[in-house]
């Protein structure tokens, strides 16, 4: 996540410094069939989410339309705020408009890789600005997926407040169920809540939440007893959850990427140094630079921070 609390509530060419995106909400939708004033990102936000909702405009005349061997294109007059914006979600809105499911990872962290401090003080890590965009992945998304130890730790609703937009079904991957029955997730009603643990724990789990919240997958061995994610990713989407978005926590979003299930990861990077702080993302260990991890990437300035939109699924970058 972008910024984390205890209990309670808690990138193509790169964008210009210059033009961060902003850390302002998008307009509400509520009168969508009023004309928007075109521009900005007010008037963005609503097509991106039409997109995600509902596949490309066939109009080659609409503002966000699409554009054989191109995908999506922004036509008309914009400002650099929402081109910057588009710029940054094209990726995730083509596969939309496609009918393509995709899974993607955000993780916000220091200089120095760290997610919080050593005692576990994260608030907050990254700027408002990252908190806006952690709502615009969630609001684009058909589910939002942490892990058990945020789940704890930060307490989180998960839901859609910042930008207009509807709430994404809310996973919890909790293999050994120590997340607490009153977790907020299980019980503020906002949003659907699914909890993935070990078939070991089904049956308490089941009557705990309920069998229709309960997906049971088994750790494997291979992976040092953690879950084998593909399955979990199959899962989900057993249950119509095509397009997920990893949101924590640092071991959560690491596992996504060590076992190849990740096709994107946006790794925000505050100006910020901690020192000997609790780690952010962590991959395996490489003996030589041509075996490191080399992803395609692009950089968007988002705010004082710096996000780095990471293609996963892209060829190797030589060394």
């Amino acid at each position: 996540m972008a910024a984390r609390c205890a209990w309670p509530s808690r990138l193509g060419p790169s964008i210009p410094r210059e033009s961060p995106l902003s850390a302002l909400p998008a307009a509400s939708t509520a009168h969508a069939t009023e004309p928007l004033a075109r521009g900005g990102v007010a008037s963005l936000w609503p097509l991106c989410l039409s997109v995600a909702q509902r596949g490309a405009a066939i109009d080659a005349r609409a503002p966000l339309a699409w554009q054989p061997g191109v995908g999506l294109a922004l036509q008309g007059d914009w400002d650099t705020e929402a081109h910057a914006l588009f710029a940054l979600l094209k990726p995730l809105l083509d596969r939309c408009a496609e009918g393509t499911d995709w899974v993607i990872g955000q993780l916000g962290q220091s200089l120095d890789g760290c997610i919080a401090t050593h005692n576990g003080d994260s608030c907050f890590v990254n700027g408002p600005e990252g908190l806006v965009h952690v709502h615009r992945l969630r609001a684009l998304c058909d589910a939002v997926i942490v892990g058990a130890g945020t789940a704890c730790l930060d307490n989180p609703q998960l839901t859609t407040r910042r930008v207009a937009g509807p709430h994404p079904t809310r996973v919890v991957i909790d293999p050994g169920l120590r997340v607490p029955a009153a977790a907020r997730v299980f019980n503020d009603g906002q949003a659907p809540t699914l909890v993935v643990c070990d078939p070991e724990h089904a049956a308490r789990a089941v009557k705990r939440l309920g069998a229709q919240r309960v997906v049971a997958v088994a750790r494997s061995a291979a992976f040092g007893g953690q879950m084998p994610l593909v399955e979990v990713v199959a899962a989900l989407r057993a249950h119509g959850l095509r397009r997920l978005f990893v949101e924590g926590g640092g071991l959560t979003v690491s596992q996504f990427v060590h076992q190849g299930c990740l096709d994107r990861l946006h790794l925000i990077v505050a100006p910020l140094v901690i020192g000997a702080g609790q780690p952010g993302l962590q991959v395996r260990r490489s003996d030589a630079m041509r075996e490191a991890l080399r992803p395609a990437a692009r950089t968007f300035a988002l705010g004082s921070d710096l996000l780095w939109d990471l293609d996963l699924r892209a060829p190797a970058a030589a060394g």
